[in-house]
């Protein structure tokens, strides 16, 4: 059975503060305090697990922050028109009263709070320096996955809201639970300190035994490297007066944070024992649907799904995905996120992660036959529920995956990331992290990897892109491309690409305007040219057209992007290509805004973001 941390109640991690209360009150028998919760290893084993239960469901990495927040981008965007929910968040037309801003907004800092009880209560345990040597370790694991927990929760809150309050204490310790923002920069110097204290906490994977969906050492390590990148990168700040529009800065110690990026990275790199690259990059999804165990362990950690709710299931396969038409086979589902046709023609034709990571097909409800979809409907392919195993026909809405945080594609990555910012270039070693994953997306045929750069300026421009192929749909690219302060620049580079395609003028002249296809069983079989098999892919050459065509259906692929357009203001439908990001302002969209109900309540103490 699978290992799901939802499994483990979070009831007894309902605790009151202590005061006065009437003689009448009367003290639920449910009710644990603070002492009894963390009177023994398994008590506070609960209450730690009560912590990571705030990371899931739809208010969590379930599907908002994992699948609303990240778009939209220059990889993809949330289908349909304008609205003053998830297509609000994707058009960045972010509305104070969308509570697709409020309600996650509000789950993380339950998370917080939680967290900061366990790393206030763990280590006045007994056992946490009085017990045995084992109840000793278990109690310091506990104690480290909490740190790396609130270290999680206040990332994801800096890197969308910005400085932020950010409370290290219990509330029921606090005499102001309305606390000012704190400067972003202090708050990462503090959580990276946890972290490092949380990597001599935690145990590796295999000592451990544990699944990913507990923090090892190894995700320790891998998450400090990435918010230290994020320390040392872009973010918007208010500008000098406070007022309109904020600008994105650096500080000028970055290199401090590049550092230890480095140092953190290096290290896993020196234990693959622990943790490695999956050979083959579908496999690394296919494990994901069909909740096999990986021996790589690639995934580092990943968040725990399940239960069959909007508390701690998520909805990757429902939401996200190919199209699936009510199938009897697959169930229903899919097409929340539409993946862009300059994406889908920044691979290459051969490289193995398009196919997975990118899907140009729906299923069809009665047949259950896939039938081919035009170019400006691609779907995400990471998380497709027909490839679930086993299969789950209906409606369901959660279909228990898990979201996957961080893997160690991406440590090669942000490993040669900093070593050519810190060296001014990059090393052998750099070069060699960055051809390792490029290697395992063309099968290890290291003659379809091309030249790797060896100047400072064109290695970040090819770790940038190669992070754009690797990380599709996996909530990254978007904040990627806010520590570079590239998120406006790639938005209009996107725009552009997609005309271009449409134009069919170079790079794109052979893009075909229409595509003839047939099944075969099941299967979409395509017509790429008479003297092509006819299982080969016509995406890179002109229209090909059989003779006869009886048998053949043509769909429209550069065509449809004549067409294609979406509902995004009050002044009718646009292009896809001006539809994407419609309202992205530069120097406001980079963060989130703080809702309604959350400025009332501070009640003047907390300044609203730059633009809002």
């Amino acid at each position: 059975m699978k290992n799901k941390i939802f499994q483990w109640s979070a009831a007894l991690l309902i605790i009151t503060a202590a005061g006065c209360k009437k003689f009448t009150e009367v003290e639920p028998v449910s009710q644990f305090n603070v002492a009894q919760a963390f009177s023994d290893v398994s008590n506070a084993t609960t209450a730690l697990i009560g912590v990571y239960d705030e990371l899931q469901g739809d208010n969590g990495y379930g599907i908002r922050i994992s699948m609303y927040y990240p778009y939209d981008t220059d990889e993809g965007i949330v289908s349909g028109g304008i609205d003053n929910g998830r297509r609000g968040v994707g058009r960045y037309q972010l509305l104070l009263s969308n509570a697709e801003i409020a309600n996650p907004f509000r789950q993380l800092y339950r998370g917080l709070e939680k967290a900061n009880l366990c790393i206030e209560q763990i280590p006045l345990m007994k056992e946490y320096t009085g017990g045995t040597a084992a109840e000793q370790a278990l109690v310091k694991r506990l104690h480290g996955e909490a740190l790396t927990l609130r270290a999680q929760y206040l990332f994801e809150l800096i890197r969308n809201w910005g400085d932020v309050p950010a409370p290290m204490i219990p509330s029921y310790k606090q005499t102001d639970l309305f606390l000012p923002a704190t400067n972003r920069d202090s708050t990462y110097d503090k959580i990276l300190a946890d972290l490092a204290l949380a990597k001599t906490l935690v145990p590796w994977r295999t000592a451990a035994g544990a699944r990913n969906e507990r923090i090892t050492k190894g995700a320790v390590m891998a998450l400090r490297a990435r918010i230290a990148l994020f320390r040392g990168g872009y973010s918007l700040r208010p500008n000098s007066s406070g007022t309109g529009l904020g600008t994105m800065e650096r500080r000028s110690d970055y290199l401090t944070y590049y550092n230890i990026a480095k140092a953190e990275c290096e290290e896993l790199m020196n234990n693959r024992g622990e943790h490695t690259l999956n050979p083959n990059f579908e496999n690394v999804w296919r494990n994901v649907t069909s909740f096999a165990y990986d021996p790589q362990a690639e995934i580092l950690f990943e968040v725990g799904a399940g239960g069959g709710n909007g508390n701690s299931d998520s909805r990757m396969g429902n939401y996200d995905g190919p199209n699936l038409n009510n199938a009897s086979r697959y169930g229903a589902g899919g097409g929340g996120i539409q993946m862009l046709p300059n994406y889908y023609y920044a691979f290459d034709s051969v490289d193995t992660r398009r196919d997975v990571t990118l899907t140009h097909y729906q299923v069809n409800s009665a047949s259950n036959i896939k039938s081919q979809r035009r170019l400006g409907e691609l779907n995400t392919g990471k998380y497709r529920r027909d490839w679930r195993v086993p299969l789950l026909p209906g409606t369901v809405l959660n279909v228990g995956y898990n979201w996957s945080v961080i893997r160690f594609s991406d440590v090669l990555l942000m490993f040669a990331e900093a070593v050519n910012e810190i060296n001014n270039g990059p090393t052998q070693q750099a070069k060699d992290a960055f051809e390792e994953v490029r290697k395992r997306a063309f099968r290890g045929n290291t003659t379809l990897i091309g030249i790797t750069p060896s100047t400072k300026d064109s290695f970040f421009t090819a770790i940038t892109n190669e992070r754009f192929l690797e990380f599709g749909h996996e909530g990254i690219r978007k904040y990627d491309l806010l520590r570079w302060n590239l998120l406006g620049a790639k938005i209009a580079d996107a725009r552009a690409k997609i005309i271009a395609i449409r134009d069919r003028v170079a790079p794109y002249n052979n893009v075909p305007q229409y595509i003839y296809w047939k099944n075969v069983g099941e299967e979409i079989q395509y017509f790429a040219g008479a003297n092509t098999a006819l299982t080969a892919q016509p995406f890179w050459r002109p229209t090909q057209v059989p003779s006869p065509t009886t048998g053949w259906t043509r769909v429209d692929w550069g065509q449809h992007l004549t067409a294609n357009v979406l509902a995004v203001d009050g002044t009718g439908n646009k292009p896809l290509w001006q539809a994407m990001a419609f309202f992205f302002t530069p120097g406001k969209s980079e963060l989130l805004p703080y809702d309604l109900g959350t400025i009332a309540a501070y009640q003047g103490k907390l300044k609203q973001n730059p633009g809002y």
